[in-house]
C-alpha cells in the first residue's frame, strides 16, 4: 500500500538527516524550505526572489550566511506563514490563525491589481473558470458565501479533535477539503498547502522540513489540478485524490537523496575553504553556482548580480581562478564563460 511505502520513506529519511553533522542539517533544512516557499507560489504563477526567501528565512530562524539580502514585504509574509505552519506545528489551527496567514499572504490587502477582502472569510462568490468572456466554463463552484464559516467550523472541528487518522493521510483529506470549501478571496492553494505541510510536520514530529511537497506538485501542477476537478465533481468518494496526493509525497521524499547530496558538497567545499580569503562578492556567487546556477557564468552576469563594475567583476574571477575554484569553460563563444572547478570542494 502506498501510505506504507511513504511511512517507510519518511523514517528513512529521518535516520539518514540524523547522521549528518549541525551546520549540514541546518543548510538542508533552509534549502528545503526555501524551495517550498518558492514553489508553492510558482504553483499559482507568481515567481518570488530565491535570494529574499532564503534570507528572510534565514532571519527568521537566527541562520547566518554569506550573502544575505533585504527582503520585500510580500516575501516576508509569504515565510512568515510557512514558518509559523511548520515550527509551530503542534498549535491548534483556529480561525485567527488562518486570517494572521491570509493577512500576512496579502499585506497590501490587494492581489495584483484587485482589492480583495484580506484577514476575513469570502463575502463574494467563488468560481473557478477558464474561457473567454462569455464563453467561460465553470470548472468548480466553491460553497456560497453565507455558508463558509459553518463549513469552516467543521472542518477546524475534525481538524483540531480527529486523532484517529493517520497524520498522512489527514494531511491528504484537509487540503482537498480546504480547497473544496475555498474560505479566501485569494491565496486558497497556498494555504491548503500550508496546512497539509503542518500535518506533514506533525508526522515526521518535527518541525525540521527536509522534502518539499510543492516542489513535488509544481512537477506535476497539470496532473494537480485534473485530479481536484475530477474528484471535486465526484460522488464524494476522494480516493483517487489520497493515492495522487501519496504518490507524489512518495516521489517528493524519494528525489530529496539528491538535494542532500549537493548540501553535502556545499558543505564541503566550505570548510575546505573556511580559511580561504574570499570577500562577499565572491561567496554570495560561489553559493549560486553551489546551488545550481542557472544559465552560464560571464563576468557581466558576475557584474549585475554581484552590484559591482565590470572590472571589480574580472578581478573577482582572476583570483578565483589562481585559487583554483574557478575555471574558464572549454566550450568557446563569443564571451567567456567560468564554471566551477569540480573538486574544488574535495
Amino acid at each position: 500500500m502506498i501510505l506504507g511505502k511513504v511511512r517507510h520513506l519518511q523514517g528513512k529519511l529521518l535516520g539518514q538527516m540524523s547522521v549528518l553533522g549541525f551546520s549540514q542539517k541546518e543548510e538542508t533544512f533552509l534549502s528545503t524550505l526555501t524551495l517550498d516557499v518558492l514553489k508553492s507560489s510558482e504553483i499559482e504563477g507568481e515567481k518570488l526572489n530565491y535570494e529574499q526567501v532564503r534570507s528572510s528565512i534565514a532571519r527568521r530562524l537566527g541562520i547566518e550566511y554569506a550573502g544575505m539580502i533585504y527582503s520585500d514585504r510580500n516575501v516576508d509574509g509569504v515565510v512568515e506563514m510557512m514558518l509559523d505552519a511548520t515550527q509551530n506545528y503542534t498549535q491548534a489551527v483556529d480561525e485567527e490563525r488562518l486570517f494572521g496567514w491570509h493577512a500576512a499572504l496579502f499585506p497590501s490587502g490587494r492581489s495584483g491589481i484587485h482589492k480583495i477582502d484580506q484577514g476575513c472569510y469570502r463575502h463574494g462568490e467563488m468560481q473557478v473558470v477558464s474561457g473567454a468572456m462569455g464563453k467561460e466554463r465553470i470548472h468548480y463552484q466553491a460553497p456560497p458565501s453565507n455558508q463558509v464559516k459553518h463549513e469552516m467550523d467543521v472542518f477546524l472541528n475534525w481538524f483540531n479533535n480527529d486523532i484517529k487518522i493517520d497524520l498522512v493521510l489527514k494531511a491528504a483529506i484537509a487540503h482537498f477539503w480546504f480547497i473544496i470549501i475555498h474560505p479566501f478571496d485569494d491565496g486558497n492553494g497556498r494555504i491548503a498547502r500550508a496546512i497539509s505541510d503542518l500535518l506533514l510536520a506533525r508526522s515526521d514530529d518535527s518541525p525540521q522540513r527536509f522534502y518539499s511537497l510543492s516542489n513535488q506538485i509544481l512537477v506535476e501542477r497539470k496532473a494537480y489540478y485534473e485530479v481536484l476537478q475530477k474528484v471535486q465533481h465526484s460522488n464524494g468518494d476522494i480516493t483517487e485524490w489520497l493515492i495522487w496526493f501519496l504518490d507524489c509525497l512518495y516521489k517528493a521524499i524519494d528525489s530529496t537523496g539528491e538535494t542532500v547530496n549537493n548540501i553535502l558538497h556545499k558543505a564541503e567545499f566550505w570548510d575546505k575553504h573556511k580559511e580561504t580569503n574570499l570577500n562577499s562578492r565572491q561567496q554570495l556567487i560561489i553559493n549560486k553556482l553551489l546551488d545550481g546556477f542557472d544559465g552560464k557564468l560571464n563576468s557581466s552576469k558576475w557584474s549585475k548580480i554581484a552590484k559591482c563594475s565590470s572590472d571589480t567583476a574580472l578581478r573577482d574571477i582572476q583570483d578565483l581562478i589562481k585559487k583554483d575554484i574557478l575555471k574558464k569553460e572549454t566550450a568557446g563563444g563569443r564571451s567567456t564563460n567560468y564554471e566551477l572547478i569540480k573538486n574544488a570542494g574535495s
